[in-house]
């Protein structure tokens, strides 16, 4: 463990993994099959256990823990279960992510540049991609995917085997029990689409164009009165071709849960 910084009083178990640069604050504990990047910058009274593995950069304060046991009654302590999180990720204060279940797939992944605020929770099989926001407080339940830049606000609750598609937007104090569409703003409990995420669009530099075709889709699938099968074929066939159409179209076709209304 050379050139790294430990605090006197923090506790590194033998078997634990520390890159070039990492830095320990007092009292916390890592134990010994965990594996910090290059840089990773952990606060005080944090710990980080389990099959956890944390990318470069990262930040993690204090009181923090990461990679604890599952919340889940069939989780046993055999089993063989990790928690991924990539790089330039900040984790802020009491922040809780567990790792995944054998039955879920055995593993929580999460991406790059995304930042948790204090209080929120992970719980175990969530996927969540790059660059997303959870304020203070947002809770995931198990088996919820984030698709990159999905925002989550503050006191919001999302249920078990949720997607929240990309570039979409979940008001604060909502509770989300079905899926929400990419580029979409949801509020309310349960949540439900208000409009398009303007604002996020125009900063992800979509085109005027693109943004246009958007909203003429959901408008057809939220305000025509067709099923989901008929919107989605009417979408389809008389909107101009796009990417970020495209991907609508298949994260509606592949929802679960349905979609919120």
């Amino acid at each position: 463990m050379e050139n790294v910084n430990i605090h006197k009083t923090a506790i590194i178990q033998a078997g634990a993994k520390l890159s070039p640069g990492v830095s320990v604050g007092p009292y916390s504990i890592i134990e010994g099959n965990v594996t910090l990047g290059d840089n990773v910058r952990v606060g005080s009274h944090c710990m980080i256990t389990g099959q956890t593995t944390i990318g470069k950069n990262c930040k993690i304060y204090t009181g923090a823990v990461v990679g604890s046991a599952p919340q889940d009654i069939k989780y046993s302590a055999d089993d063989n279960v990790f928690l991924n999180i990539g790089e330039n990720n900040i984790i802020r204060e009491y922040v809780t992510i567990n790792p995944g279940t054998a039955e879920g797939g055995g593993k929580t992944t999460i991406g790059d540049n995304n930042l948790f605020m204090a209080y929120c929770h992970i719980a175990h099989d969530c996927i969540i991609g790059n660059n997303c926001v959870m304020a203070n407080a947002a809770t995931l339940g198990g088996h919820v995917t984030l698709e990159d830049n999905a925002v989550v606000g503050g006191l919001s609750a999302v249920h078990q085997f949720t997607r929240l598609g990309r570039l979409s937007i979940v008001g604060g104090c909502s509770k989300v029990v079905q899926d929400v569409p990419p580029f979409s703003m949801c509020d309310g409990h349960p949540a439900q689409v208000v409009q398009i995420n303007s604002i996020g669009l125009k900063r992800a530099q979509l085109s005027s164009k693109a943004i246009r075709t958007l909203k003429q889709a959901m408008k057809i699938l939220f305000k025509e009165g067709l099923s989901k099968k008929s919107a989605l074929e009417k979408i389809s066939s008389k909107l101009d071709f796009s990417e970020e159409l495209e991907h609508f179209i298949f994260f509606c076709k592949t929802s679960q849960r349905g979609l919120c209304s």
